[in-house]
């Protein structure tokens, strides 16, 4: 069986005011309030998506 890398992600600023995309980015990592945090499956695409709105959140 394979162990699956993942990578926990916590939203510590307010998408409001931020372009409509990374709006959706956070909204596709599956966070919704503040300080909320999501597992995720580290892949490249999930990855991208971090970094896209890397001033929004903090990897754990």
């Amino acid at each position: 069986m394979t162990t699956r890398q993942t990578v926990k992600v916590q939203l510590v600023r307010s998408p409001i005011g931020c372009k409509e995309s990374h709006r959706a980015t956070v909204r596709g990592l599956g966070l919704r309030k503040i300080s909320s945090t999501k597992e995720l499956v580290d892949t490249p695409e999930v990855r991208g998506m971090i970094n896209k709105i890397s001033y929004l959140v903090k990897v754990l």
